[in-house]
């Protein structure tokens, strides 16, 4: 514990001083005047008088028509305001920006709705009702992000009592299914290192394959191997057997690809100590490998991943109000509260949120530490991503409907609001094609889809999305980016939109789509079966950006000129993030089937007649290690045995190795002949370090909205010469998706 301490000390000591422009942390002034207000802000009275007035205030300013020219003026004076205030350090400074962002958002909703609806036709009223209701799903999705994320918790480790012997026992679940040995076998190994005395400890590898060899390597590991005569109710079903016939008083969830870092329990079982009614304590998802994204936009460590916003800063937001999420690993669950609502809930394919669910409905509390403790493989391919996330999408649309947060019993409202937010997140594919397409009806048909000048609604639209995309990144910049929620949503939005409106008309189970893991793409190929829908949205786009231009040259009047402009530019950024997901569809080489981690640690190099030569390491993988040598060391040579040490706190561990690779004074070494034992101690010298993950995780440059915008351009342009290299000068055999080959696979179905 005190090696986390310290890390995270050190870790939130260089955030700040990287991000002191847009820190949240509050200054000196900032305590003052919060411990200044406070006995103020004790009187109910007052605080009643302070939200009327400021209610009637906000409404009335909101509802104010006003003249273009005054529109442009006041929304400038907003920005500039944003603009100033993103520049002040404070908490305070936070809501307000978020308060002027609420503000203009709701204007402009406010006017979009009183204004603009006076359609003359049916094609104009069609896209025009459209887009108002996907504007309304936009701003209603920002309203709930900065509830959930405008004060986070940012909890802390709680302490466990000095004397071991007072510690309750833990039982250490890994489910499996179809994965291979290899892939799993660091995971098992890795979690009989876990720091926890050892009469207090078991591990059990869950195996719905049924597999000898597994069974096998369990034996061999010291470790409980169990399974079940069938696979109802996959992962959930697979949990809730092994929950009969354990006993310990504390459950640890691991996927069987997270690899767990020795510390893990020391982290967090002090909050159930702590807490008799904490049911379950969460911690962050984190991955050593790059997803599709980072892998095929070669954006790995530089650009927040998908997932990097949930678990930096949604989950944190979540745990203020008692409603943090199982996320089906990398938790502990007390065995208490888990069958005190039936065990893992089977009546959705995302059985770890309605867990939490239901445990938040029987008063249980939940808890997220925003330290990461384990990690483990991404999904390689676009269609095992997009795959996964279908499962999401339609396992929260089957909780709306069957246990909608809004009216099921047990909540309060924070908690009503947390869980609806991460419901409706998944019902973004509709008003992301609408965004899509909208433009469109005015290029090709004529429909106004607004009744008003383009010179208004730029008047109104502008200010509502900049100050909204200054509050989103003074809150989320660590672990979101400007502009890249758009290319996530917009690689995604096709292929979830049916799954969760089914959901939601047709609820019931169709499965459990087992995501795959550890495999490897032969070669570079544009999936052409996940890419079409983003070529025919591209084409449809740029067909529509032709129009436009043609339009504009046949010299227009002014009004009819700004409105070509307008639709011009939107047209431009839909293709900007349009090309962005054919370029994710471009599916970059993996041949390397244990992914290195870059790390600098202490090592040494011993030859065959003893010769010691210390050095540090470059990255190590699951087999092998990446070392440099000092100026003026002898060389190994391919194929030489020798041995590595790697330092470990006060002591080493020692390795067998064969050099496989020499450049300069760069090795590679590969561990052919480890035994168990030493493949444990391997491990636990890499991947279960304590501190393993903590100084990597959110350690991206800070965001700057401009800076992000021409990112993401130069993203969509990579991914257009990506395009057309692929459709005319790669050849159509480097079409379409490698059915041979386990990358291709949108993962392996399971009852």
């Amino acid at each position: 514990m005190a090696q986390i301490e310290r890390r995270l000390s050190k870790t939130e000591q260089r955030r700040q001083t990287r991000n002191t422009d847009q820190s949240d942390d509050a200054g000196s002034w900032d305590d003052k005047l919060l411990q200044a207000g406070t006995p103020l802000w004790a009187s109910n009275w007052l605080r009643l008088a302070v939200t009327l007035l400021a209610a009637l205030l906000f409404t009335s300013a909101m509802t104010v028509n006003l003249a273009v020219s005054k529109q442009w003026t006041f929304g400038i004076l907003c920005m500039v305001v944003a603009v100033l205030l993103n520049r002040i350090r404070g908490r305070i400074i936070t809501v307000s920006l978020v308060a002027l962002s609420v503000f203009m958002s709701l204007r402009y909703l406010y006017w979009r709705v009183t204004q603009t609806l006076s359609f003359t036709t049916s094609l104009d009223m069609t896209f025009g009702c459209l887009l108002l209701l996907a504007e309304g799903y936009a701003v209603l999705m920002l309203l709930c992000s900065y509830f959930q994320t405008l004060w986070p918790l940012h909890r802390r480790p709680a302490r466990l009592p000095a004397d071991s012997s007072a510690w309750p026992t833990v039982d250490v679940y890994i489910p499996t299914f179809n994965e291979p040995l290899q892939v799993v076998r660091q995971s098992v190994l890795a979690a009989t290192l876990l720091d926890w005395p050892a009469d207090k400890l078991r591990v059990y590898v869950l195996d719905d394959g049924r597999r000898d060899e597994f069974r096998q390597f369990c034996e061999q590991a010291g470790v409980d191997y169990l399974t079940r005569p069938d696979n109802a109710h996959a992962k959930a079903g697979n949990l809730n057997a092994a929950l009969s016939r354990t006993s310990g008083e504390y459950i640890a969830v691991f996927d069987c690809d997270h690899v767990t870092t020795r510390s893990f329990l020391q982290v967090c079982m002090g909050w159930f100590l702590k807490d008799p009614k904490m049911a379950m304590v969460q911690t962050p998802h984190v991955f050593y490998s790059p997803d599709p994204f980072e892998r095929n936009l070669e954006t790995f460590r530089k650009v927040p991943n998908e997932g990097d916003l949930f678990y930096g800063v949604l989950q944190n937001g979540n745990d203020l109000w008692n409603a943090a999420f199982f996320c089906g690993s990398c938790a502990v669950l007390r065995r208490s509260a888990l069958e005190d609502v039936g065990g893992v809930a089977t009546e959705s394919v995302t059985e770890d949120a309605l867990t939490a669910l239901k445990m938040s409905t029987r008063g249980y509390n939940t808890a997220y530490l925003a330290i990461p403790q384990a990690a483990g493989l991404a999904t390689e391919s676009l269609g095992r991503h997009v795959g996964q996330r279908i499962r999401w999408a339609r396992g929260m649309a089957e909780i709306f409907r069957r246990f909608n947060p809004l009216l099921i019993a047990g909540l309060t409202l924070p908690q009503r609001l947390c869980y609806l937010s991460a419901m409706m997140h998944f019902f973004f594919g509709l008003p992301r094609i609408v965004f899509l397409i909208t433009p469109m009806a005015y290029l090709f048909f004529g429909a106004h889809v607004f009744h008003a000048s383009a010179l208004m609604v730029l008047a109104y639209v502008v200010p509502h999305l900049v100050i909204s995309s200054l509050g989103a990144s003074r809150i989320q910049g660590r672990f979101r980016h400007s502009f890249w929620s758009e290319v996530y949503e917009t690689v995604l939005a096709w292929y979830v939109i049916l799954p969760a409106l089914q959901a939601v008309l047709f609820p019931g189970s169709k499965g459990f789509n087992v995501t795959s893991k550890g495999g490897v793409i032969r070669q570079s190929f544009l999936d052409w079966a996940m890419a079409r829908p983003y070529i025919v949205l591209l084409l449809i786009n740029l067909t529509g950006f032709m129009v436009g231009v043609a339009g504009l040259i046949r010299s227009p009047g002014w009004p009819e000129a700004t409105s070509i402009l307008f639709n011009l530019v939107w047209v431009t950024y839909n293709i900007m993030n349009l090309s962005a997901a054919a370029g994710v569809a471009s599916e970059s080489r993996q041949l390397r089937l244990a992914p290195r981690v870059q790390i600098e640690l202490p090592a040494a190099v011993i030859h065959a007649d003893g010769t010691r030569i210390d050095c540090q390491t470059s990255d190590y993988s699951h087999g092998g290690l990446g070392l440099v040598l000092p100026e003026g060391a002898p060389l190994p040579e391919h194929g030489d045995r020798i041995t590595v040490a790697v330092l470990r706190d006060d002591y080493e561990d020692v390795f067998p190795a064969e050099v496989q690779v020499c450049r300069g004074r760069t090795i590679g070494v590969s561990f052919p002949t480890l035994t168990i034992a030493q493949e444990r101690a391997w491990i636990g010298a890499t991947f279960s370090r304590a501190d393993s993950w903590i100084a990597s995780w959110g350690s991206y440059r800070p965001d700057r909205p401009l800076r992000s915008l021409f990112e993401v351009l130069g993203i969509g342009m990579r991914g257009f010469g990506e395009l057309f290299r692929h459709l005319f000068l790669g050849g159509r055999e480097r079409l379409g998706r490698s059915s041979a080959d386990p990358a291709s696979d949108l993962g392996t179905k399971q009852s």
